[in-house]
Order: C-alpha cells, then structure tokens, then sequence
C-alpha cells in the first residue's frame, strides 16, 4: 500500500510518499481499498506540532475514507467483501488500503461519489453533535454558524436548514453568493465587517440561540457575546493558533491565555451555556455515533444532506491540499484520492 507519512513538524513540504505491506484485518476488523480520503483542520493542526491527540512520528493522519472492503478478519461477516462504504478511522486515513472495525463501516449511498462519501464523516457528525445532540436547536431558533463555507459549515448549514432555524454565517466575500445558494439567511463578512456588531443589527440586537465556533482564542469571547438568553455556545477548534506564525508551543500558548474563561454563576446569571466538541474523543461511543451517522445517510437518501467537494488533489500534491485550506480558499471538502 502507499501512505502519506510526516516524519516531523513542519510545513506542506514535510510530506513524504511510503509504500508499505498491506495491513492485516483482525478480528471484527475489514481492510478497506481505499477510494477517497477527507482531509480536516485537525491533520493540519497534526502536521504543525499543534493537535496533542496526534500519533507519534513518522505518523499517518487521517479520519475518514471511502472506498471497497477487500479483506474480513476472523469472525467478520464474508458479505461484507466487494461492498462499497464510508468510514471512520482512528489515523491512518491517508493511505490507499485502511484496516477499521467493521462498525466502523456504513454502506456508500449509491447517488454519491467516492469523494463525496469521504466528504460526510467527520463534517456532518461534528455538526450533528453541535446543532442537534449538544446544541438542540429549534425551528423558531437561529445559529451563528462561523466559517460557513468549510466542510463543516456548510454540514451544519445542511442540519440548520432541515430544522428550519434561520442562519447567519461567517465567510470572507467571495464566498456569499455560493452560500445564499445553498440557503444560508445572512452571511457577514468577517474580514471587512465587525461581525458581532453586524449580528447585532440583524438581530434587532438580540443575538442568536446558537453559535459553532471553530475559531477558539479571542473569537470565543466574542461569540458568547453574540448570545441571546439561552443561548449555546459551541466550541469545536483552536483554527486560529495556525495563524500567528509562532512556534508550535507559541501558537498554542497565545490562544490559551487569549481563552476567555466562564464562571458558573455568570452562565446562571445570563441564562447562557457553553459546551465542547471533539469528535476525535467519540470513539467508546461508536454505538451513539453510529445512529447519528444513519440519521445522516437516510438524509443523503431524502435530499437534504448534500456534501460538497471543493476541490480533489492526488496524493503526491498532499502538501499542495493542505496549503490550499490554510489559505482558506476551500468551499466545502477538500479530498485525496490514491
């Protein structure tokens, strides 16, 4: 098999091509020929020296693919051979062959691509988990939704819409037209505009029930800020400590002593709540997540859940992805593909 290796913290140039022995499936596990691999903030993050829940180097990042089971384990079902599915994996997902338990696997819609079936793990769970499971936002609600045009903006936008809230976004100029398409209410954008003060005005300066924040640092304050009583705010990344141009350690310290932090009788107080997502932390839940994830894929099935591929790179242009959604250019998914 051929893996994207990084053998140390670095740039979009640290990426190096390996071939390896296929793996093995072990019991309950299946090998996956893999077709297409969704690459997420937290593989950048993994490549700077900044994501702490990333392998040992020379590591192999990764959470998600598409592709064909080719091989079952002991005591997993033969059926499963030739089966086209989706999946999510522990690391390793940049590879064009992934060994995974089989309930890790869900079978691919038939109406997608490969590149769109790797495009829907880690987007629309993450955003099920803020806008559904932790955020329970309702139809006479409406969200804040920062960074809308990335892979799991535009998955919440899905999950928003279907619930009927009305929506706002975050996103540079560029990318409003695409996002009103899509059925994004109001977009803002955040590089010329005061965003909060923005939000204010279209909400009457009332704010929002809920606010997704990938951001994290200063932006987190801000978007507690944005609440209106009984508003949620949900935290799911720290994007901007891959900004500064800092060290790794720098980075991180400068967006932790930038955090705001929230005392208990403050939230009592202004009848507001926070909470945090990590779905990289989900996996002795897999039995929870699973439900979630055929929710989805009976979305795919109705229409509602659409995912969106941006843009494909082969492996051997890994570094050219990575610096592609660094630079924010992305709308929806970036995929490699073998």
């Amino acid at each position: 098999m051929r893996q994207i290796v990084i053998p140390k913290y670095g740039g979009v140039n640290v990426f190096r091509i390996e071939e390896k022995p296929d793996p093995q499936p072990g019991k309950d596990e299946v090998l996956i020929r893999v077709k297409a691999s969704g690459i997420n903030f937290a593989d950048i993050l993994a490549r700077q020296g900044l994501y702490p829940d990333a392998p040992k180097r020379p590591m192999v990042v990764g959470y998600e693919v598409s592709g064909v089971v080719e091989s079952v384990g002991e005591d997993t079902d033969e059926n499963l051979k030739g089966k086209e599915v989706l999946a999510t994996t522990r690391f390793h997902g940049y590879s064009d062959a992934v060994v995974v338990r089989a309930a890790q696997i869900f079978d691919k819609p038939k109406s997608l691509s490969f590149e769109q079936a790797a495009a829907i793990p880690v987007n629309y769970l993450t955003a099920y988990q803020l806008l559904i499971t932790m955020g329970a936002l309702k139809k006479e609600e409406s969200v804040l939704i920062h960074n809308a045009g990335g892979g799991v903006g535009l998955a919440a936008l899905d999950i928003a819409k279907k619930i009927g809230a009305t929506t706002y976004g975050t996103a540079s100029s560029g990318k409003h037209d695409f996002l009103k398409q899509r059925g994004l209410d109001y977009a803002i954008d955040y590089r010329t505009e005061n965003w909060l003060q923005k939000l204010k005005v279209l909400t009457d300066g009332k704010g929002v029930e809920l606010v997704l924040d990938p951001l994290g640092g200063t932006s987190w304050k801000k978007s507690y800020q944005a609440l209106r009583a009984t508003g949620r705010l949900g935290m799911f990344g720290i994007s901007t400590a891959t900004e500064s141009g800092l060290g790794a350690k720098l980075s991180l310290l400068k967006v932790a002593l930038q955090m705001p932090w929230f005392n208990p009788v403050g939230l009592m107080n202004t009848n507001k709540s926070v909470f945090g997502v990590n779905l990289g932390h989900m996996w002795g839940e897999a039995e929870k997540a699973g439900r979630w994830m055929q929710e989805i894929l009976d979305g795919v099935e109705e229409g509602w859940v659409q995912p969106h591929v941006d843009k494909t790179f082969f492996f051997e242009k890994v570094g050219e992805a990575h610096a592609y959604i660094e630079a924010r250019k992305n709308i929806g998914k970036v995929i490699l593909v073998p």
